[in-house]
């Protein structure tokens, strides 16, 4: 962590010592060569720090060397940080002329005076701040000495990666004795009676696999068909019942209940598994406290007999405070399936002759791993790195693995894998620590608070994200995180959770540095203990506690989080409020999340936050902004999601130079967008772009051509408002085809307007060639655009309330489209040949003709080549659907990919074509609201019944 923070201040220097900065400095006497000597400072300091970093675990002097380091390295920071922002004030402000002066002030003088200085120390001031650094560092150095620290390189601070290399590791080793146990003890109920709650606990040590098991057990086929309901909830520490309570109901019901109050809970939660069989998993139980389980416990009875509740916890107390009917205890795998476990993660890609090179010292390695399944991930994740024989016999020689102070033999992998990162993913994953354990943490959320701290550092800051996603992959393949979650087609991470065990090593390698806390009265106190040492911190606060007023000394917080689980409510409580005092001292905050804290208001003071690139505000019943937000020039992120009473953002926002990140999903009331966004060229996320008609715009609101210079967008966009626009001039001026990076564009046209004019301006606005994801609301034209067979890489159409349209485009042709939804357009009457793509392909006599939808065979025609998902909904008109005319079916493959029709609110359409049904590879089909269709194919009865037979899921109501 001390490498990365080092890393982090020269990086800092480097900018200090750039021509332009110097420039600036010319007048304060004796900066440059104060800068200089820090410089050198740190780079011999830094030249031993991976030896100082792997000591530490063995020697607490080491530690507490270093910790004093990463003390001078954030003050570093922070002082860095202040004067770079006070030069990027000068950029976007601009020299502050007086007009009541003979003379404007130069820049260097403009420069201090936003930095505070009187005219007394303003040229001395600067140069002495850095002087005091360097006196704490030459003493660090003196001290460094006395280790005889060996100069051990860094690995390359940043690699190319070519692919995730995502490894699966679901299947279990070992496990197979107490999985069948436990589905036994809870699916069959021959020795037991039906009356009563069944306890049942999973107990074991850290990383033993309880959760795992749990798993295994909870998504079995038993445990689906054996219960009404099922309910997992992450329990951990603290013991919350109100919180416990609330998860179960929501897992019930798919929505938490809005009441804070324990007992109005519980009966909400008594209701919702009343007489019903249901099966409870709580994952992770700390608590001893009975009293604190018995009122939970009480609830629970009212489930219908054969209920069962699945404890998982590292504490036996646990399970006989909780009064458990039967108690699993896990053991260490054996040492086979412990290499299995291991070889399938370390061998994963190479050849056989590799394998069997390696393998001997391989399973001197997986034994060290001591059975324990997390460990073997660990390990096994640190192998896939290394290549030659020595290189793992390294890692078996390694001094970690004799350390006994490591949490029951986890340790050791875990330090091994850090070890082996570089520098600044050491520090990308043990900024973790300030999540709650348990906590489902969401990929990009992540990488944007990296980015805050300063700790993606790329060869150009266009690559931040870029850089972030793929530490995150490396790290997520050397198994730092778990339950990774990823986007359909695998290529992105969504969220992941870190296992407690590794949660716990986070911790320990950021002791007194992160912080997560529950909120209580005594907060403040607790805090000043700590002397102002906390970089890092996580106020986790209860339902019924209100928001801190006070948190003692955070002058030197660098991230600050205070959780809470409210979305806006109707009604505000008066005890929800930010003070201007928290603001005005938390001067080196770089990121800050009061996201779902019910707050309505913020105090000017923001402003004050200079360094701040991270602003979380969403799910709040804010009404407005301060204009004083405009002032923080850092800002990188900026989340306003579902703030659903936010009318304006402000007016100012165009000063935000840096800003890069606009979320401003879901926030229904915000109807126009201000004139500086046009401004914002560094955006790559914009959530929505808003228009009003021109009588309410005037000059301070954005129009559609301001989204000119906003060329890097990326990810989703949705365009509303376009019935406002007056011409296609100012859609072409939007340039939407230079945005390249786009994705997702959902075009809302409202106020539908039906006439030509619409027709041009949809024309005018052709999006990128790379878009995978479209969706047109709302459009009167009769038309759709010429662009659309053209978008090569689309992926996903979807069409809704375009009612005037009465033809489709020949969309057959685009040849990536898996998913496509029409809906409401209620004067289509005929499909044909046009929207197959095919019309041109076949000429009148019923012969083929070359054309760029052939596949190998130039005999054969394509529509739809690779579409999956059909839905056509509210298509009242629609009577005929033609597939093939003319043409020998041996010619045409129409939708060979097609395994989902939904066809609903058809009122007037005969009948699905019987080439498709009997060619597409159909595997779902539904039919509702067709009262035609429905009487054709109803089961066995229906006179067209034998076309549908033979697909496997069929729903026609």
């Amino acid at each position: 962590m001390a490498e990365a923070l080092i890393t982090i201040a020269l990086t800092q220097l480097t900018l200090l010592m750039d021509q332009q900065i110097r420039k600036q400095l010319r007048l304060v006497r004796g900066v440059e060569r104060e800068v200089q000597k820090l410089n050198s400072s740190l780079r011999s300091i830094q030249a031993v720090l991976a030896d100082a970093e792997k000591r530490q675990v063995k020697d607490e002097s080491v530690r507490v060397w270093l910790m004093k380091l990463r003390d001078i390295s954030y003050d570093m920071d922070d002082f860095l940080a202040e004067l770079s922002t006070a030069i990027l004030k000068i950029q976007i402000e601009g020299v502050d002329e007086n007009p009541t002066s003979s003379a404007p002030k130069n820049k260097v003088s403009s420069f201090l005076s936003c930095f505070g200085f009187n005219k007394v120390v303003q040229r001395r001031d600067i140069a002495l701040r850095i002087k005091g650094i360097n006196e704490r560092l030459d003493i660090i150095a003196v001290e460094k000495e006395r280790y005889k620290f060996d100069m051990i390189m860094d690995k390359e601070e940043y690699r190319q990666y070519h692919s995730t290399s995502y490894v699966d590791v679901s299947k279990i080793y070992g496990r197979e004795g107490e999985k069948g146990t436990l589905i036994s003890k809870l699916c069959n109920n021959g020795s037991e009676p039906e009356l009563g709650l069944h306890i049942i606990a999973v107990v074991g040590m850290g990383g033993i696999g309880k959760t795992t098991l749990a798993q295994l057990a909870y998504n079995s086929h038993e445990a689906i068909s054996g219960f009404e309901i099922r309910m997992w909830v992450c329990v951990s520490e603290p013991f919350d019942v109100v919180k416990v309570a609330k998860a179960i109901v929501e897992e019930v019901q798919g929505t938490a209940p809005n009441v804070f109050e324990l007992e109005t809970i519980l009966c909400n939660l008594r209701s919702s598994i009343s007489g019903r069989r249901f099966l409870l998993v709580l994952d992770d139980v700390w608590t001893e406290d009975f009293r604190k389980w018995e009122p939970l416990r009480d609830s629970l009875t009212t489930g219908a007999g054969g209920s069962k509740v699945l404890v998982t916890t590292r504490n036996e107390r646990v399970a006989r405070i909780m009064e458990t009917t039967y108690t699993l205890r896990l053991e260490e795998l054996p040492s086979d399936d412990c290499w299995s476990l291991f070889s399938k993660i370390a061998f994963h890609g190479r050849s056989k002759d590799k394998c069997e090179e390696l393998e001997e010292v391989g399973r001197k390695i997986a034994l060290e791993c001591k059975g324990l399944p997390l460990a073997a991930k660990t390990i096994g994740g640190l192998m896939r790195m290394k290549n030659s024989v020595q290189d793992w016999q390294n890692v078996l020689e390694s001094e970690i693995w004799k350390l006994e102070d490591a949490e029951k033999g986890l340790f050791p992998p875990l330090l091994l894998s850090y070890y082996d990162l570089p520098s600044a993913q050491r520090r990308c994953f043990s900024y973790c620590a300030n999540f709650p354990k348990d906590y489902k943490i969401e990929a990009d959320n992540l990488i944007k608070l990296w980015m805050a701290q300063g700790y993606l550092n790329p060869r150009s800051t266009a690559d931040m994200e870029i850089m972030g996603r793929e530490y995150l992959e490396d790290l997520v393949m050397r198994s730092f995180f778990q339950e990774v979650e990823r986007s359909k087609d695998g290529e992105t991470i969504l969220r992941f959770k870190m296992h407690d065990m590794v949660h716990d090593f986070a911790q320990y390698l950021t002791y007194r540095e992160c912080l997560v806390m529950e909120v209580h009265s005594n907060l403040a106190t607790r805090l000043d203990k700590l002397e102002g040492k906390a970089r890092h911190l996580t106020l986790v606060r209860a339902e019924e506690v209100p928001f801190p007023a006070s948190i003692g000394d955070t002058r030197k917080l660098h991230s600050f989080w205070v959780q809470s689980f409210y979305d806006s409510p109707p009604i505000v409580s008066e005890i929800d409020r930010v003070t201007s005092e928290l603001f005005q001292s938390l001067t080196c905050l770089k990121s800050l999340d009061l996201s779902r804290n019910r707050l309505y208001q913020l105090p000017k003071e923001l402003g004050k936050l200079t360094n701040l690139r991270y602003l979380n505000l969403s799910h709040n019943p804010l009404w407005e902004l301060p204009e004083t937000l405009c002032g923080l020039y850092n800002l990188q992120t900026l989340k306003i999601v579902s703030c659903d009473h936010l009318r304006k953002l402000p007016q100012g926002i165009g000063m935000l130079k840096n800003l890069r990140h606009l979320e401003i999903d879901r926030t229904e009331s915000l109807k126009t967008l201000p004139k500086g966004v046009r401004n914002l060229d560094h955006l790559r996320t914009l959530s929505k772009f808003v228009m009003v008609s021109s009588s309410d715009s005037g000059d301070s609101i954005c129009c559609l051509q301001d989204l000119k210079n906003l060329n890097q967008l990326q990810g989703s966009l949705k365009i509303e408002g376009l019935g406002f626009v007056e011409d296609a001039i100012e859609a072409e001026q939007a340039e939407l085809k230079n945005k390249k990076q786009l994705v997702n564009l959902h075009m809302d046209f409202k106020p539908s307007v039906e006439d030509e004019k619409t027709m041009e301006l949809i024309e005018a606005l052709e999006p990128p060639q790379e878009l995978k994801y479209l969706q047109i609301s709302f459009y009167g034209g009769t038309q759709f655009p010429s662009w659309m067979v053209y978008l090569s890489n689309l992926k996903k159409l979807h069409f809704q309330d375009c009612q005037n349209c009465v033809h489709l485009p020949p969309l057959g042709k685009l040849p990536a489209l898996e998913t496509l939804t029409i809906e409401n357009m209620q004067n289509l009457k005929t499909i044909g040949l046009e929207f197959l793509g095919i019309a041109d392909e076949v000429n009148s006599n019923g012969s083929t003709a070359t054309g760029s939808l052939k596949g190998a065979s130039s005999s054969t025609i394509f529509g739809f080549p690779r579409l999956k998902k059909l839905k056509i909904v509210g298509a009242g008109n629609w009577e005929d659907w033609e597939v093939i005319s003319r043409v020998g079916e041996e010619n045409i493959k129409i939708m060979p990919c097609l395994l989902y029709l939904k066809l609903s609110d058809c009122c007037k359409l005969k009948q699905v074509p019987l080439a498709l049904l009997h060619k597409a590879p159909l595997r779902k089909l539904r039919i509702q609201k067709c009262p035609i269709l429905q009487q054709q194919y109803r089961k066995v009865t229906g006179q067209l019944w034998s076309n549908i037979s033979h697909i496997p899921k069929i729903r026609i109501s």
